[in-house]
């Protein structure tokens, strides 16, 4: 029993006391009875009592030390209900004021620790709102294992760092252009250099007359179109104006790429040799590509299912012979060499006896770099022409001359020049994408009748292409 119920048990003794309560102001505590036992339940324990006296004694010396102890009691209960009231816990308050009494050696001190003691509703809310990772199953007595979750988050956070660093591996993987995009950017000095000039013109008139045709004419031969063609394009554009009344000097540009495409191209069955037994000669002065350009062939045509076969022909310069080598093995073809200064029409010979023998559809024949100028080595190409109509008549013969379209204006030189000796198939068009003077290629289809089959933007064995004139004319004038 604790101090409340032995002030109670005075208080019934003596009405003394119970005056000294009243001037105090406190009431009398009482205890439901389902909640609180008598101490005569309790045989196992007894209040500790303070010494004061037997009360038949001196009635007012007991009641004043009743007072007194009544007094620090009642000093404690104020202090205890203050705690109390500035916690807002009433119900916490009788809770604890039940468990104290029922425990011996009790006091009213551990009360001020009641700021500390949270209700189960409390309690819960900040549970529920803590993180999202928490389930509601973790409130009250359904709580989850914590090292469980912790191990369910930690594996969801490598899982989420798994596939970041993928899609950063995807992102970071480069992309495979297409050609006509390789195209756009190859072009990208010509499409400067040539259409730069030509939108000057059409943004500085306001109308069509005999000054923006010599205008346009001029933008033309600037751009490495030389004179004849600029001076061929030009006389159609102004067929089509009249035809079809155009007013107005922006709507030219549009016929100035339709003008362009129909000089440029290449006839339908310009690339039906690859499906017969052909002889395949490649011409051109040094420097401007020939071998690599005959590699590149080798592997494409391989890789379309045919039979190829190389036969090194250019004898005299030594490199050659074991360059075409390297291609041959990379494109995994046969070749057919002799030593260095061998008779390049032994060479020739030996490669088409050896051709027609395992079935090849395509002799590819390099030849010696030759200049239009050096009598002796033009010669020589001749006496290949004859060996290849002797010994293998009922082959198709194309002779592809490669050009370097760097030069500008000397290639058209070369073209005419090699077109007098030779009956040129095709033209072959080699670093388009490191010059400015792409243009080269529309004035030897327009001026010279010279289709253009294959044109080069690029190191790589793809980035030899057949040369298509609508994609050309469109990766020209790509803005």
């Amino acid at each position: 029993m604790g101090i409340f119920d032995f002030l109670k048990k005075k208080k019934v003794e003596n009405e003394g006391i119970a005056e000294n309560l009243n001037e105090f102001g406190d009431e009398p505590l009482t205890q439901p009875e389902n909640q609180m036992q008598s101490p005569a339940d309790k045989p196992e324990w007894q209040p500790v009592r303070p010494e004061i006296g037997p009360i038949t004694g001196d009635l007012n010396q007991s009641a004043a030390l009743e007072s007194a102890v009544l007094s620090a009691a009642l000093n404690n209960l104020s202090t205890a209900e203050a705690e109390v009231e500035s916690v807002e816990m009433p119900a916490a308050m009788a809770e604890v004021r039940l468990v104290e009494e029922q425990r011996p050696n009790a006091n009213v001190e551990p009360v001020a620790e009641l700021q500390f003691i949270r209700t189960a509703e409390e309690m819960s809310e900040p549970i529920v709102a803590a993180s999202e990772h928490i389930s509601p199953q973790m409130t009250g007595s359904g709580l989850e294992s914590t090292d469980q979750r912790l191990e369910e988050i930690a594996g969801d956070t490598v899982e989420e760092t798994q596939a970041s660093e993928m899609m950063e591996s995807v992102e970071e993987q480069p992309v495979k252009k297409g050609f006509f995009q390789k195209l756009v950017e190859g072009l990208s000095k010509t499409r400067n250099h040539v259409m730069q000039g030509v939108n000057d013109v059409l943004s500085s008139f306001t109308s069509i007359d005999e000054d923006f045709y010599e205008e346009l004419e001029e933008a033309l031969i600037v751009g490495d179109l030389g004179v004849n063609t600029a001076l061929k394009i030009v006389a159609g554009l102004k067929e089509k104006v009249k035809e079809r009344r155009i007013k107005d000097p922006q709507a030219v540009k549009a016929l100035l790429k339709e003008e362009l495409k129909e000089q440029m191209q290449t006839s339908a069955d310009a690339y039906d040799f690859i499906q017969k037994k052909t002889v395949l000669l490649v011409i051109g002065v040094n420097g401007v590509g020939k071998t690599t350009t005959i590699g590149k062939l080798a592997s494409q045509y391989k890789k379309a299912g045919k039979k190829v076969m190389l036969a090194a022909a250019d004898t005299f310069r030594a490199a050659a012979i074991d360059q075409l080598k390297e291609w041959a093995n990379r494109s995994e073809v046969p070749i057919v060499a002799q030593a260095e200064n061998s008779d390049p029409g032994a060479v020739i010979y030996d490669a088409i006896a050896s051709a027609k023998s395992k079935e090849m559809d395509i002799l590819i024949c390099d030849t010696a770099g030759r200049l239009h100028n050096k009598k002796n080595l033009m010669n020589e190409l001749g006496k290949i022409y004859r060996i290849i109509g002797r010994e293998y008549p009922e082959a198709h013969l194309e002779v592809f001359l490669v050009l370097d379209s760097t030069t500008g204006q000397n290639a058209l030189v070369q073209a005419k020049e090699f077109k007098e000796m030779a009956d040129i198939t095709g033209i072959v068009l080699t670093k388009l994408d490191g010059t400015s003077k792409g243009g080269i290629a529309i004035a030897i289809a327009a001026d010279l009748k010279l289709p253009v089959k294959y044109i080069g933007v690029g190191e790589g064995i793809d980035d030899l292409r057949p040369f298509d004139a609508d994609s050309f004319v469109e990766a020209l004038f790509e803005e």
